[in-house]
């Protein structure tokens, strides 16, 4: 057992492997529920059409049956959402706007009754010209995909313009450190990139179980965002907040697909058309069509003085949001900042364009921004560099922000040092050693804006069986924010791990959390723990001192026991009475823009590639954790060692692949392949930099993003660096294959 008071720093052992291990975890799709009724969905098979009719007729006829909801029962709703932009209905009414739009619902007494009936029911549609290319769609002239002027969701910031234009949002960076910039004499690089629709696999797909009842509606979710989905729900159905439970199982996995709310409103139409309990249970090929990443063309230039002196960076991006909005400006705002880096520039002149198409709508997923455009730019700096004869670990160096700088005017100031982190990473990949032929290292840095909110609360209670109970509104995700915030409660308070609890989200009686995501849970709501146990503590000692008629500067608590002298008695005595406790808060943080701090996106990577496959093999790989203080090492190394596997998927094979029609072709873990074990990297190191210099509990700040960003590039870099360009993901071997021809024809003499 590790010692009461010395849980911060160490590598405990997460309180619930146990179950997670046995299987005696549940999810939302084990959860009992009296009289539940079981919901599958119809979804649209074209990408863009109107909605002749609809014929449930057949599927009333099944055995078991009990409904078919369509939006002709919601007409007395305004019954759409989003919390951005209000765009998207429950069900589509009237047209649909992507293949795999929901256009009915079957309620059932068994999954297979409800299975049947959705085949039997019968849609006629009049298709019309879909929009499935990100460029043609935010061309000057073309169609639009929604007719009617965007609707600012609930947490669409103030002041935010939303235009008529598919391109509905845009977010532009246009600065001068530098008056009268001048470009004479200096190299000029520019080309355009591609970044594919990918999907967010998480091992639980989407669940929900909803009830409405007479006193409002009652969720269970395995969701990322409750206070948000919550406050969505409300919205939609008419009903104050009060009136809305939302609580949270166990999650298997987020990574951005289960933030804001996705399936919720679909399941509570459901239960308040057939007055029972429902449950939704996605399948993958629900989920692929539910939520994505935002597909990505980028044209990118940049400028540099023959002596490396970085000029300018100019960067035009569309961003896919598909057919509606979900949290498209957002990702749109992160990768424009993404494009800079962290570099001083003379000049930078951005503009992101969040773009409707009839695709599947994009959401969050893990590194979102830095994971589409830091590989873009990376790779342009090694290009100057190869052109200047200058290397490229010496070029970054030189150009790179100190702590302190300022990456764009209004923003927090950068709040770590990265010319040390690229060090490091540059000595464990023995950076400038040779190499055989068609092999290769690259190395990447980058930040990317996290925190987003300082809105996170926590209570902290001693309860009277002398354990103590945290109540934050972080979810466990995987990630270990249970754990963290436990290690946290038990080093404040002098605990030991065993007598500390956290527990699941229930909006009830949970304090307020924003979210889980933008790598907040230790920064952000970890601090309010931080700060609700050291009240806790305060009272207790308080408590005691009273109890025992003695000044409280007497009083020492450790291992769960509050002395002075030779008298010393349980903290639970305290409790006798009832459960002492105590709030917090992270109000204290602040940050100007979206950055509540910088998560530091730095990396290496060698790689080798077969000229005659074109397959590319990663035998080491160098990540950065860069956190300020780990509050637990091991979980930090399994967030990025987890992160790596997606980014070598992303990087090498992930692509979801649309027909000309714009239905979605490789809808299944057979056809869509994500990694597995065969795709470890042989070597992963993991670089934990601890400066105290977070803004969260003892020095900490977040982690586990930063990898997709600077991993994304580095690989990128490495590719390049063994004698194959890429602009464009994923780096397949039919890619790299085709790629290496081309080189080789255009190197070839004569």
């Amino acid at each position: 057992m590790i010692p009461a008071g010395t849980a911060v720093g160490r590598s405990v052992v997460r309180p619930d492997l146990a179950a997670k291990l046995s299987g005696a975890a549940v999810y939302g799709a084990d959860l009992p529920v009296a009289g539940v009724l079981h919901v599958k969905l119809l979804r649209s098979v074209v990408a863009h059409a109107r909605i002749a009719a609809v014929d449930p007729a057949a599927a009333l006829e099944v055995p078991g049956v009990v409904a078919v909801v369509t939006a002709a029962d919601l007409v007395d709703l305004d019954a759409t959402w989003g919390h951005y932009v209000r765009d998207r209905p429950i069900f589509a009414d009237g047209v649909v706007r992507f293949a795999g739009e929901i256009v009915a619902a079957v309620a059932a007494e068994t999954e297979e009754a409800a299975a049947a009936a959705v085949t039997t029911i019968e849609v006629e549609y009049d298709e019309l010209p879909a929009l499935l290319d990100v460029a043609a769609a935010a061309a000057p002239g073309a169609a639009r995909v929604h007719d009617r002027a965007p609707r600012p969701g609930f947490a669409c910031p103030p002041g935010t313009e939303l235009g008529m234009d598919n391109a509905f949002y845009h977010h532009g960076l246009q600065h001068e450190r530098v008056a009268e910039v001048d470009e004479a004499g200096a190299v000029v690089v520019q080309h355009e990139y591609i970044f594919p629709a990918v999907y967010q696999y998480a091992m639980e797909p989407h669940v929900v179980v909803a009830s409405w009842e007479p006193d409002g509606i009652s969720v269970h979710s395995s969701c990322q965002h409750p206070f948000l989905v919550r406050q969505e729900l409300a919205t939609v159905f008419g009903l104050p907040l009060e009136r809305v439970r939302v609580r949270v199982p166990f999650v298997g996995g987020g990574f951005g697909s289960k933030s804001y709310t996705k399936m919720e409103p679909v399941a509570v139409a459901v239960a308040r058309a057939v007055g029972r309990p429902v449950r939704l249970v996605n399948r993958v090929e629900d989920a692929m069509v539910t939520t994505r990443r935002h597909g990505m063309r980028c044209r990118m230039r940049t400028a540099v003085r023959p002596d490396g002196r970085f000029v300018s960076r100019q960067a035009w991006i569309w961003m896919d949001t598909g057919a509606y909005a979900d949290n498209g400006p957002t990702v749109t705002m992160v990768a424009g900042m993404a494009a800079v880096g962290p570099y001083r520039w003379d000049r930078v002149d951005i503009d992101a364009a969040c773009v409707y198409t009839h695709l599947p709508p994009s959401g969050s997923y893990r590194g979102f921004g830095a994971a589409h455009l830091q590989w873009v730019g990376e790779s342009q700096v090694d290009e100057v560099a190869a052109l200047l004869g200058i290397d490229r670990l010496e070029l970054r160096l030189r150009n790179l922000l100190d702590r302190g700088e300022t990456l764009i005017p209004g923003q927090r100031p950068l709040d770590a040092d990265l010319a040390g982190d690229l060090r490091e990473v540059a000595k464990r990949l023995d950076w400038g050693g040779a190499l055989p032929a068609w092999r290769g290292r690259g190395i990447s840095v980058g930040v990317s804006p996290a925190g987003v909110s300082a809105r996170s609360a926590a209570r902290v209670e001693l309860r009277p069986d002398g354990r103590v109970m945290v109540l934050v509104g972080s979810q466990e995700i995987g990630q270990g924010a249970r754990t963290v915030h436990a290690q946290i409660a038990a080093e404040v308070l002098g605990l030991g791990m065993e007598r500390v609890v956290v527990l699941p989200t229930d909006t009830d009686h949970t304090p307020y959390d924003r979210s889980t995501g933008a790598s907040r849970s230790t920064t952000v709501a970890g601090l309010a723990v931080q700060r609700a146990s050291e009240r806790l503590r305060t009272a207790l000692l308080a408590a005691a001192a009273e109890h025992g008629g003695v000044p409280v500067d007497e009083l020492t608590l450790r291992d769960g026991r509050i002395s002075t002298g030779k008298r010393s008695w349980d903290i639970a005595e305290l409790a006798a009475a009832g459960p002492i406790g105590a709030d917090g808060d992270a109000s204290e943080l602040t940050g100007a823009g979206p950055a509540l701090f910088w998560e530091v996106c730095v990396a290496g990577a060698e790689v080798s590639v077969d000229p005659e496959t074109g397959l590319v093999e990663v035998p080491r790989v160098v990540t950065v954790a860069d956190v300020g203080r780990a509050v637990n090492p091991s979980l930090v190394e399994r967030q990025d060692e987890g992160c790596t596997l997606q980014v070598i998927g992303n990087a090498f094979f992930e692509e979801m692949r649309f027909s000309e029609d714009g239905v979605l072709l490789n809808d299944s873990l057979l056809d869509y392949r994500v990694p597995t074990l065969t795709d470890v990297p042989a070597e992963m190191i993991c670089v934990i930099v601890e400066n105290g210099d977070g803004p969260g509990p003892f020095g900490a700040k977040g982690c586990g993003e930063g990898v997709f960003g600077g991993l994304t590039a580095a690989l990128v870099s490495a590719v390049t660096d063994a004698g194959v360009p890429v602009r464009e993901l994923p780096m397949s071997p039919d890619r790299v294959w085709r790629w290496i021809q081309q080189t080789t024809s255009d190197t070839a003499p004569g």
